[in-house]
């Protein structure tokens, strides 16, 4: 027998940061060569693009105006101001109600000197609403906080946010579990491991996860702010854009932890079957402190705590921001606070996939994974 070793048999394990380097590579061009996952990143690209664009367009493609025959200069300059109605002068009021029964005008402003403001509103069925309005009598109004944010407009942001938020992190966090638990089972996972380590396989995993989840939504970003500028549509372009400055690297480092844990959950079976039982316990996390951002958007204490939970930090800060409800400081501290928690979970994570990553047979429980780990 030949003393020589076979050199098909054995190989050099690539270092940390080379063999990293060439699974990211991996993963990378494999979600690009998918024609599935291209198709559904440049829809959502264009769709959230569009939807901004219609959104701003949508006030002037719906808006009509409405003929309204006027028999004095005095009515005329009370409907001066108003921009969907068109004045149509006529001379005497039998002149203007025929207008108006046959319909070629919407409505007809005449003088009344028994009207309390001086003039009636006659209409066919019934008047314009932008017209009663106008003619009526309204009280003084006094703004303590002219630019406060709408309400409606916070919840909406709220909701684009943590879908955002939600949707990367489900999806691409399933990606990572599906691409181990699919090299596990075709027993690649051991090839692998024999020119790498446990720990950069799953960094790998988890930054080109990272890398692609951030490009989706840098390409969002910038399909939202041509849609946008298309549109005119001054509020995305300017108000929202310390709350998106804030957003993108919560964003960034819990989705790092997030991946994490999904790779973890993805060792501890063999079978994709299985996997359901151990990401579903993420998503869950990941979900209750979305819809506790969304249902509390209005609370400002609950809010202020949920900027500090790490799972909803992402969406709760840029929300608080938005509201200028929060302290210079208190962004920096929930920053600060993700970055220990996702360098712990990351830990954790790790110590797992090690650990589980060979191991086949029954799937593994969280409580059995942690108390090994």
């Amino acid at each position: 027998m030949s003393a020589h070793p076979n050199p098909t048999m054995t190989a050099a394990r690539a270092g940390f940061t080379t063999a990293m380097g060439l699974v990211i590579e991996r993963e990378i061009m494999v979600r690009l060569k998918s024609t599935a996952f291209m198709i559904s990143t440049i829809l959502s690209i264009v769709l959230f693009g569009a939807l901004v664009a219609v959104s701003g367009a949508l006030p002037s493609l719906f808006s009509s105006t409405d003929k309204v025959a006027v028999t004095s200069a005095e009515a005329a300059e009370a409907l001066a101001d108003i921009d969907d109605v068109e004045v149509v002068d006529v001379g005497t009021v039998a002149e203007a109600r025929e207008l108006v029964s046959g319909e070629d005008v919407a409505a007809a402003v005449v003088d009344d000197a028994e009207s309390p403001v001086g003039l009636t509103v006659i209409a066919q069925r019934s008047a314009p609403d932008s017209l009663v309005n106008a003619l009526s009598r309204v009280p003084t109004v006094e703004l303590l906080d002219p630019d406060a944010p709408d309400p409606a407009l916070t919840y909406l942001m709220g909701l684009g946010l943590g879908l955002v938020f939600f949707m990367s992190a489900v999806t691409f966090g399933s990606t990572i579990a599906s691409s181990v638990v699919e090299e596990k089972q075709s027993r690649i996972v051991e090839i692998l491991l024999a020119s790498t380590s446990a720990r950069a396989l799953m960094f790998g995993k988890v930054i080109a996860c990272t890398i692609l989840a951030f490009a989706q939504i840098a390409l969002t970003a910038v399909a939202v702010l041509f849609g946008a500028a298309i549109s005119g549509n001054d509020l995305v372009l300017g108000k929202i854009a310390e709350p998106i400055a804030w957003f993108i690297p919560l964003f960034v480092i819990g989705f790092v932890m997030v991946a994490g844990l999904y790779a973890a959950a993805a060792s501890m079976v063999s079978r994709a079957e299985d996997l359901g039982s151990t990401s579903t316990p993420i998503m869950m996390t990941i979900f209750l402190p979305y819809m506790a951002v969304i249902i509390f958007s209005d609370n400002e204490a609950v809010m202020a705590v949920l900027s500090y939970i790490p799972f909803s930090a992402a969406v709760a800060v840029p929300m608080r921001v938005f509201l200028g409800t929060i302290a210079w400081w208190e962004p920096l501290v929930s920053l600060l606070i993700l970055v220990v928690t996702t360098l712990g979970a990351l830990l954790l994570a790790t110590r797992i996939f090690e650990r589980s990553i060979l191991r086949s047979g029954p799937k593994l429980s969280w409580k059995k994974a942690l108390t090994e780990a």
